[in-house]
């Protein structure tokens, strides 16, 4: 996939983007022969890029993948405790990759797993406000007043949530399931908003990060992202 130069540079340690935009505009980057110049998009994987007559080889391709985190493991390559972690679902990769973001150890759902540094950083900096959508199942009924506070934001220890887009599901005499989309990302965040309500979360997953979609991936499955769910995820993270 062709990116700009200096994105291209600074992914694979040569300077910071800033920087290398200074290095191209020196005319010290070179695409198939060709002398670079600011905005040239090229491929890594496929064209030949040069700094200073060096050729810049990338070890390993950028691979990205949909993955859906069972209840019950960490979001994490190790855990000093032995429990389950992410890493024991990412044989079959022969990359070295990692989980963009968390999901606390009782919940479940949508992981992306990349080794593209550039994109991780954009999907989880605050900035960015990247929707992520929660399907949540709590104990009782949650009444109209509540998802209304739910929307309007909540006052937690770290600060009041912004607002969220809250849409009941179903509910039964005992337990309700709601769909809670957020743009911000702090630690258990919609688990601790349903707690400060009173509502006992009995079940959470997330089911979309920025537009990518979670269906129809079985619990620990794993798969490629489509070319244009990559393009997705880029362009909501303004990468595209």
């Amino acid at each position: 996939m062709e990116e700009r130069l200096q994105k291209i540079l600074a992914r694979m340690g040569i300077a910071s983007r800033r920087s290398a935009e200074e290095i191209i505009a020196e005319g010290r980057v070179t695409v198939n022969g060709k002398t670079a110049h600011i905005g040239m998009k090229a491929n890594p994987a496929k064209d030949h890029i040069k700094v200073d007559g060096k050729l810049l080889i990338r070890t390993e391709p950028l691979v990205y993948f949909a993955f859906n985190k069972p209840r019950g493991v960490v979001t994490s390559l190790s855990d000093p405790e032995g429990r389950p972690t992410v890493k024991d679902f990412l044989k079959a990769i022969k990359y070295r990759v990692y989980p963009v973001g968390r999901l606390d150890y009782d919940s479940e759902g949508l992981l992306i797993i990349t080794n593209d540094g550039n994109l991780a950083n954009a999907v989880m900096h605050p900035a960015k406000e990247i929707a992520k959508t929660y399907v949540v199942k709590v104990k009782g009924v949650v009444s109209i007043e509540a998802v209304e506070k739910l929307r309007k934001g909540i006052k937690l220890s770290d600060g009041i949530t912004a607002p969220a887009i809250v849409k009941k599901i179903k509910e039964t005499e005992i337990n309700s399931w709601i769909e809670i989309t957020i743009h911000e990302g702090k630690n258990r965040q919609v688990r601790r908003m349903l707690e400060k309500l009173r509502y006992d979360v009995l079940k959470l997953r997330r089911v979309s990060i920025g537009g990518l979609k979670l269906a129809g991936l079985e619990s620990g499955g794993l798969r490629r992202l489509t070319s244009e769910e990559l393009e997705q995820i880029k362009e909501a993270v303004g990468l595209a």
